[in-house]
């Protein structure tokens, strides 16, 4: 089973959305997907409860439980599980970090988050694990001089997941009903950018299957 964490210690990156949105997309490529939220905000717990579908199941795991609710996860079939944490420096944040085969950064193209970043980046350096920064929440239509510049930014620390993920409407309003944008609007401009972005992090995960150097595209 893979684990992807996203994690950032600034909130309002779009982490809870970006999770829910991914997990659907994930999901519809036949993975088998489980969502765990350790934000106390429990903005993707709540994203879960207002579905109509089923699945992807959402529920909140402690830090300490985290590693065991993992391998029992693989052991029942799961071959993805995706985790959000809270815009902070926290226990659970850590302990997503540690447990994850990849960590995404969200950021928006703002020089504020692009610096913020910089510190998870770092943790995720020291502990050894592999990580990707995504530009969120970029003005919609051709890209603009702000989110070019937060591209070249992210690429320099480290590797950028693409594609870049504008502000759209969509996002908002498949989060208030519960679905990802793939559900709410399937042949969207968000909903492509979400199967794109699934795209990228399974590339990433076939990539160090083979023991290959994992290139964020």
């Amino acid at each position: 089973m893979h684990t992807v964490a996203f994690v950032t210690q600034k909130g309002g990156a779009g982490k809870s959305t970006l999770a829910a949105c991914l997990g659907v997309a994930a999901q519809e490529a036949k993975e088998r997907v489980f969502l765990i939220d350790m934000d106390p905000q429990g903005s993707l717990l709540t994203w879960g409860q207002s579905r109509e579908a089923e699945t992807p199941i959402v529920d909140t795991i402690t830090p300490v439980k985290l590693e065991a609710a993992l391998a029992t996860l693989a052991g029942n079939g799961y071959t993805l599980s995706i985790i959000d944490t809270a815009g902070a420096d926290t226990a659970a944040a850590a302990a997503a970090m540690r447990a994850a085969n990849l960590c995404l950064i969200p950021a928006r193209p703002t020089a504020f988050d692009i610096r913020a970043t910089e510190k998870t980046r770092d943790v995720l350096k020291t502990l050894g694990r592999d990580y990707a920064f995504i530009l969120n929440q970029c003005p919609p239509g051709p890209r603009s001089s702000r989110a070019n510049d937060g591209a070249r930014a992210l690429e320099l620390m480290g590797g950028l997941a693409t594609p870049l993920i504008a502000s759209r409407v969509d996002y908002q309003t498949a989060a208030v009903t519960g679905q990802g944008v793939t559900e709410f609007n399937p042949h969207g401009k968000a909903a492509e950018e979400m199967r794109e972005l699934w795209a990228s992090v399974r590339r990433r995960f076939g990539a160090k299957k083979h023991g290959k150097a994992a290139k964020v595209a």
